[in-house]
Protein backbone atom coordinates (compact mmCIF):
# COMPACT_ATOMS: atom_id res chain seq x y z
CA UNK A 1 0.00 0.00 0.00
CA UNK A 2 1.66 3.25 -1.11
CA UNK A 3 0.93 6.30 0.74
CA UNK A 4 1.70 9.88 -0.98
CA UNK A 5 0.78 13.36 -0.09
CA UNK A 6 -0.76 15.77 -2.67
CA UNK A 7 0.06 19.27 -2.74
CA UNK A 8 3.59 19.63 -1.06
CA UNK A 9 4.90 20.27 2.74
CA UNK A 10 1.17 22.32 4.29
CA UNK A 11 -0.40 20.49 7.24
CA UNK A 12 -3.47 20.58 5.42
CA UNK A 13 -3.04 18.76 2.36
CA UNK A 14 -4.70 15.05 1.49
CA UNK A 15 -3.31 11.65 2.41
CA UNK A 16 -4.41 9.34 -0.87
CA UNK A 17 -3.80 5.44 -0.28
CA UNK A 18 -4.00 3.25 -2.89
CA UNK A 19 -4.05 -0.56 -2.78
CA UNK A 20 -1.38 -2.54 -5.56
CA UNK A 21 -3.46 -5.66 -6.99
CA UNK A 22 -1.21 -6.58 -9.38
CA UNK A 23 0.27 -9.25 -6.53
CA UNK A 24 -3.50 -10.00 -5.88
CA UNK A 25 -4.14 -10.88 -9.37
CA UNK A 26 -1.56 -13.00 -9.78
CA UNK A 27 -2.10 -14.91 -6.99
CA UNK A 28 -5.65 -15.47 -8.22
CA UNK A 29 -4.12 -16.43 -11.61
CA UNK A 30 -1.80 -19.31 -10.04
CA UNK A 31 -4.85 -20.67 -7.79
CA UNK A 32 -7.06 -20.96 -10.90
CA UNK A 33 -4.61 -22.93 -12.65
CA UNK A 34 -3.92 -25.30 -9.95
CA UNK A 35 -7.77 -25.84 -9.65
CA UNK A 36 -8.03 -26.55 -13.57
CA UNK A 37 -5.22 -29.03 -13.57
CA UNK A 38 -6.50 -30.93 -10.38
CA UNK A 39 -10.26 -30.97 -11.77
CA UNK A 40 -8.96 -32.48 -14.59
CA UNK A 41 -6.94 -35.10 -12.89
CA UNK A 42 -9.86 -36.03 -10.75
CA UNK A 43 -11.90 -36.38 -13.73
CA UNK A 44 -10.16 -39.58 -14.60
CA UNK A 45 -10.58 -41.81 -12.20
CA UNK A 46 -13.73 -44.17 -11.45
CA UNK A 47 -12.89 -46.26 -8.91
CA UNK A 48 -9.41 -46.78 -7.13
CA UNK A 49 -7.85 -49.31 -9.22
CA UNK A 50 -3.99 -50.27 -9.66
CA UNK A 51 -3.66 -51.08 -13.48
CA UNK A 52 -1.43 -54.58 -14.49
CA UNK A 53 1.37 -53.39 -15.92
CA UNK A 54 2.43 -54.24 -19.69
CA UNK A 55 5.40 -53.55 -22.14
CA UNK A 56 4.07 -52.39 -24.61
CA UNK A 57 0.88 -49.30 -24.49
CA UNK A 58 -0.27 -47.09 -26.27
CA UNK A 59 -3.31 -43.96 -26.04
CA UNK A 60 -6.58 -44.90 -26.98
CA UNK A 61 -9.17 -41.63 -28.32
CA UNK A 62 -11.38 -40.69 -25.17
CA UNK A 63 -14.29 -43.85 -25.34
CA UNK A 64 -16.52 -44.93 -22.75
CA UNK A 65 -14.65 -45.86 -19.44
CA UNK A 66 -15.69 -49.37 -17.51
CA UNK A 67 -14.35 -49.29 -14.31
CA UNK A 68 -13.33 -52.65 -11.61
CA UNK A 69 -12.41 -52.52 -8.28
CA UNK A 70 -11.42 -55.61 -6.66
CA UNK A 71 -14.76 -55.32 -4.05
CA UNK A 72 -16.52 -56.14 -7.53
CA UNK A 73 -17.58 -51.99 -8.07
CA UNK A 74 -18.51 -51.55 -11.92
CA UNK A 75 -18.12 -48.25 -12.72
CA UNK A 76 -19.55 -46.59 -16.41
CA UNK A 77 -18.12 -43.11 -16.70
CA UNK A 78 -17.58 -42.89 -12.68
CA UNK A 79 -20.86 -43.66 -12.11
CA UNK A 80 -20.89 -46.78 -10.04
CA UNK A 81 -23.41 -49.00 -11.45
CA UNK A 82 -24.86 -52.85 -10.59
CA UNK A 83 -23.55 -55.74 -12.77
CA UNK A 84 -27.61 -56.48 -13.44
CA UNK A 85 -28.30 -52.61 -14.88
CA UNK A 86 -24.34 -52.22 -16.46
CA UNK A 87 -25.77 -53.56 -20.44
CA UNK A 88 -28.42 -51.29 -20.30
CA UNK A 89 -26.13 -47.85 -18.58
CA UNK A 90 -23.65 -49.02 -21.56
CA UNK A 91 -26.29 -49.08 -24.28
CA UNK A 92 -27.46 -45.79 -23.31
CA UNK A 93 -24.15 -44.15 -23.29
CA UNK A 94 -22.87 -45.83 -26.55
CA UNK A 95 -25.70 -44.29 -28.10
CA UNK A 96 -24.26 -41.06 -27.10
CA UNK A 97 -21.10 -41.24 -28.75
CA UNK A 98 -19.90 -41.46 -31.71
CA UNK A 99 -17.18 -43.86 -31.27
CA UNK A 100 -18.31 -47.05 -29.84
CA UNK A 101 -15.06 -48.19 -28.35
CA UNK A 102 -15.01 -48.88 -24.50
CA UNK A 103 -12.15 -48.93 -22.49
CA UNK A 104 -11.51 -51.04 -19.88
CA UNK A 105 -10.30 -50.78 -16.83
CA UNK A 106 -9.70 -53.65 -14.08
CA UNK A 107 -7.28 -53.66 -11.14
CA UNK A 108 -4.73 -56.52 -11.19
CA UNK A 109 -6.77 -58.29 -8.28
CA UNK A 110 -9.77 -58.46 -9.76
CA UNK A 111 -10.02 -62.17 -11.33
CA UNK A 112 -10.46 -63.36 -14.57
CA UNK A 113 -13.84 -64.74 -14.56
CA UNK A 114 -15.11 -61.33 -13.39
CA UNK A 115 -13.38 -59.59 -16.01
CA UNK A 116 -14.70 -61.95 -18.70
CA UNK A 117 -18.12 -61.54 -17.97
CA UNK A 118 -17.96 -57.84 -18.01
CA UNK A 119 -16.43 -57.91 -21.18
CA UNK A 120 -18.85 -60.27 -22.57
CA UNK A 121 -21.50 -57.56 -21.53
CA UNK A 122 -19.91 -54.38 -23.03
CA UNK A 123 -19.73 -56.82 -26.40
CA UNK A 124 -23.90 -57.48 -26.05
CA UNK A 125 -24.08 -53.63 -25.32
CA UNK A 126 -22.91 -52.80 -28.81
CA UNK A 127 -19.30 -51.77 -27.92
CA UNK A 128 -17.75 -52.14 -31.64
CA UNK A 129 -14.03 -52.38 -29.66
CA UNK A 130 -12.62 -52.96 -25.66
CA UNK A 131 -9.45 -51.52 -24.77
CA UNK A 132 -7.85 -52.65 -21.80
CA UNK A 133 -5.82 -49.84 -19.93
CA UNK A 134 -2.65 -50.81 -18.51
CA UNK A 135 0.05 -48.95 -17.05
CA UNK A 136 3.12 -48.66 -19.15
CA UNK A 137 6.64 -50.92 -16.92
CA UNK A 138 9.39 -48.94 -16.55
CA UNK A 139 12.33 -49.93 -17.49
CA UNK A 140 15.27 -50.26 -14.74
CA UNK A 141 18.40 -49.32 -15.39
Amino acid sequence: MAITQIGGIEDSSEIVAEINITPLTDIFLVLLIIFMITSSAMIESGGKVNLPKAVATQSESRGTTVTITPKHEIFVDQKIVKEENLEKVLQDALTTRADKTVILRGDKDVLLGDTVKVMSIIKRAGASEIAIAAEAERKTR
